[in-house]
């Protein structure tokens, strides 16, 4: 029959949890510190617990060996002669225990002392246990009592420990109060000088999931599976679903009958806006449910390597994509796990400009590559600020005769030379300019004008030109001037039947 002091370690281990022979070991530990004390040694002492007669007996414990000579520490070490007059069956290499009186003589300094020890081993045994308890268990799901508040933590009772659960792991939406039941997830367990603590939280994404796993059958039993969850507590939960059976929808099993499912969990959270997304593998189609309640134009995949998606938006849905402070697209890229860049109809629009105007600001020819445009005139242009084809080509016929020195049929020239050169570079090199004169064709001849090589008018255009001179006769060779506006002297060519 076990005594009295037994029963009342094994009561006390049943209410700490522990092992009943961790509390023995503590009690056993705590006499041999008391007997050290008492008797000021530096023997190998160890004690020893009478389970039936709850006796404590304290012994020392010496190694025996042979000879004297062997003998290095008398304290530590005893020869088998001297061994045996005690215990006459210890052989050489064995261990010779030599009883200390411990009943009566400890006193109560002694006795305090090994209190002190036994509720420290305790303590220890029980932090251990409480460790390798909740370990495991991080992710769970358990139901806790509000014991107090410490300031902006709350500790809950959640059974074989106290938890606590800090002011970030909290929804801004929920208070609590003493004795109050609630659902809470066990986060992680801390190692801390006062023993391990078990913290706990109301804003992890675990919890909205054990909620719909109690309030949705199809979830629970498996049709329905919840692929991402994205979640800030006190604001808005975004979670997608999909359905293994194509008979089961998967959005409408969540929400329930007239959303009875989904307004049970949302009183569970306190009020706390849920949104509810069917799953895609395709990440743009993805991206538009995920966007919900706002409509979205297009989506296009930037780097799919990266992760990267660019959202379009009519303007009058950018705020409602974007949501309050942003929360509505931080959402969706942290359910999808891209990064999502999105942007109103008008800023597309004008960003493709910008892209546009850059691609033709890079796009600069001199006009020297014009054959038809002399050097004068290049100079001309050039001191006018006008030094590209580019520039040269977006100009209107007024502007250029704006221009010092340039008339009307100079810019019939320049017209022509870059009409030719931009055919040049559409039909290769070798294009041949095409002049229209009362049905016929006349190709250009080469003259020159202030010591530059030009193409000639053809013949219709000559008579334009020389309109204020005098038509030669049919048959005679003739020269033909003209003076532009411009003060200029036109090209010369001679005509020929």
């Amino acid at each position: 029959m076990a005594s009295e002091l037994y029963n009342t370690i094994d009561a006390l281990s049943r209410e700490k949890g522990i092992d009943p022979q961790i509390v023995v070991s503590a009690v056993e530990d705590a006499i041999v510190v008391a007997t050290r004390k008492y008797y000021k040694t530096q023997e190998n002492l160890r004690a020893q617990l009478d389970k039936d007669t709850g006796k404590i007996r304290a012994f020392a414990v010496k190694t025996v060996v042979e000879t004297p000579e062997q003998v290095e520490d008398p304290v530590l070490q005893v020869t088998l002669e001297d061994a045996r007059k005690l215990d006459p069956n210890v052989e050489i290499g064995g261990e010779l225990q030599i009883p200390k009186v411990t009943e009566g003589i400890l006193g109560r300094i002694a006795a305090q002392l090994a209190k002190q020890v036994i509720f420290q081993k305790v303590r220890e045994a029980e932090r251990d246990t409480v460790y390798n308890e909740y370990i495991s268990r991080v992710g769970e799901i358990v139901n806790a009592t509000v014991k107090r508040v410490e300031g902006p933590d709350v500790i809950f009772d959640i059974g074989k420990a106290e938890s606590r659960m800090p002011r970030k792991e909290q929804s801004r939406l929920e208070s609590f109060a003493i004795g109050e039941r609630v659902r809470v997830v066990i986060a992680r367990v801390e190692k801390a000088s006062k023993g391990p603590q078990v913290v706990v939280s109301r804003a992890a994404p675990e919890l909205v999931q054990n909620l719909f796993q109690t309030e949705v059958p199809e979830i629970y039993d498996g049709t329905v599976v919840i692929r991402a969850i994205a979640r800030e507590a006190g604001e808005r939960t975004k979670i997608a679903v999909m359905s293994k059976d194509k008979d089961v929808d998967a959005v409408g099993a969540c929400v329930g009958m007239k959303g009875m499912r989904v307004q049970s969990i949302i009183r569970e959270l306190r009020g706390e806006k849920i949104d509810i997304i069917e799953y895609h593998e395709d990440p743009v189609t993805f991206a538009e449910k995920a966007l919900q309640p706002a409509k979205v134009s297009r989506v296009t995949v930037v780097d799919a390597g990266e992760k990267h998606l660019e959202v379009v938006v009519d303007d009058t849905q950018l705020s409602l994509a974007i949501g309050k402070k942003g929360q509505n697209v931080r959402l969706a890229a942290k359910l999808l796990g891209w990064k999502i860049d999105i942007k109103s109809e008008e800023e597309k629009r004008q960003e493709v400009e910008q892209q546009m105007s850059a691609l033709t600001s890079q796009t600069a020819t001199p006009l020297e590559s014009v054959p038809g445009l002399g050097e004068g005139l290049i100079e001309k242009l050039a001191a006018s600020g006008i030094t590209t084809v580019e520039a040269l080509a977006d100009m209107t016929p007024e502007q250029l005769e704006a221009i010092e020195g340039i008339g009307p049929k100079t810019v019939e020239k320049i017209s022509l030379a870059v009409n030719n050169y931009f055919a040049g570079l559409e039909g290769g090199e070798g294009a041949v300019a095409v002049a229209e004169g009362e049905g016929t064709e006349a190709p250009a001849e080469e003259t020159a004008e202030e010591g530059s090589a030009e193409e000639t008018p053809a013949e219709g255009e000559i008579q334009e030109v020389a309109a204020s001179a005098e038509a030669p006769e049919p048959g005679s060779g003739g020269e033909v001037a003209a003076q532009t506006e411009g003060g200029e002297e036109d090209t010369s060519s001679k005509t020929n039947e």
